[in-house]
């Protein structure tokens, strides 16, 4: 039996050089009328916004200087709040920072569930875990398989994707 190759064969390429001619002989497809209009509006109301409303890499580098200044000076006053905040209060027994009296029971609360949390992974075999993350693997490419399909359908064989609206 012979081995499939990778070569089109004599029809193939007979076939591919007549579509090629036929499609080079239909006329090219003409634009509506108002196309040009509605894009120039466009550009013209992009050009129109005020600086703030462009992406950050156009703004003017004094904004975009006093902006990312503004942030750094913004996170330095958060840590000092924070070590002003941790300094002011009592230490605890146990040497935590957090020693507030109403905090004690969402903490027991909270342990008690961890403890419930380990006794239950105790309890299932571990080959039951590599299964169940086998099969959320499998059903999360299933779902970026599945939104690809849907994006690649909906939207790139739309006739309206890049319809700008006047």
């Amino acid at each position: 039996m012979n081995a499939p190759t990778d070569e089109p064969s004599d029809a193939d390429r007979k076939l591919e050089q007549l579509m090629d001619r036929t499609l080079r002989g239909l006329p090219p497809h003409r634009a509506p009328g108002t196309l040009e209009l509605r894009v120039q509006r466009e550009l013209e109301r992009r050009a129109a916004l005020p600086w703030w409303r462009h992406s950050f890499a156009r703004w003017p580098r004094a904004a975009r200087a006093v902006f990312v200044l503004s942030c750094v000076a913004a996170m330095y006053a958060g840590f000092v709040a924070l070590n002003i905040g941790a300094a002011s209060l009592p230490p605890s027994p146990a040497g935590h920072w957090l020693a507030l009296s109403w905090a004690h029971p969402h903490f027991a609360i909270l342990g008690a569930l961890a403890d419930l949390a380990a006794s239950l992974a105790r309890a299932v075999p571990p080959h039951w875990l590599e299964a169940a993350l086998l099969v959320s693997a499998l059903l999360y490419a299933a779902l970026c398989g599945l939104g690809t399909a849907a994006y690649r359908a909906i939207y790139l064989n739309s006739d309206i994707t890049g319809d700008i609206r006047p």
